[in-house]
């Protein structure tokens, strides 16, 4: 039987712990074309971090709408206690996916984490979310929400009179 030296073996795990960690690390990172975020997203999970609370539930969720002109939607849904849904506007103007760099209403670009082509994972301040894509998401529906979220919209000329109207009285 051969025998090896303890330099030899030292060798030998370092290159198989290489190894191991290379296809650990290939494995987490997924490639997936910027283009993939267009469509429907709806929150899967909403966590904060240290707590094991699921805050996605049958009374609440959020929903992201992205189009290819770099159109976007967000809103939160909500059911009333009568039990009728409620759109409610959160956001809406424009994002940019670029070589895997996201942002949203012009705010500073983050790195956009795939999971798969329809799972995205992410990160806003000490909260985890995931994201699923919906491949088969009414057009309509997506438009009701996008025009839900538009109207929140206002205007330069409005947001004056709202500071002179009702903040500087």
């Amino acid at each position: 039987m051969k025998s090896f030296s303890v330099k030899q073996i030292a060798v030998m795990v370092s290159v198989m712990l290489c190894a191991m960690f290379s296809s650990a690390n290939l494995k987490a990172q997924v490639k997936v074309d910027d283009k993939e975020i267009v469509g429907v997203w709806i929150m899967s999970s909403m966590k904060f971090e240290g707590e094991n609370k699921e805050l996605i539930s049958d009374s609440y969720n959020q929903v992201k709408v992205y189009r290819a002109d770099g159109e976007y939607a967000c809103a939160e849904i909500v059911r009333l206690s009568n039990g009728t849904y409620h759109i409610q506007p959160h956001e809406y103007g424009t994002y940019s996916l670029k070589d895997g760099l996201y942002s949203e209403m012009g705010r500073k670009p983050i790195k956009y984490e795939w999971v798969d082509k329809t799972t995205s994972k992410g990160r806003w301040m000490n909260r985890v979310d995931i994201w699923k894509k919906v491949v088969d998401f009414p057009e309509g529906l997506a438009q009701h929400i996008v025009d839900k979220c538009k109207v929140t919209t206002t205007s330069d000329d409005m947001q004056q009179k709202l500071k002179q109207y009702i903040f500087t009285r």
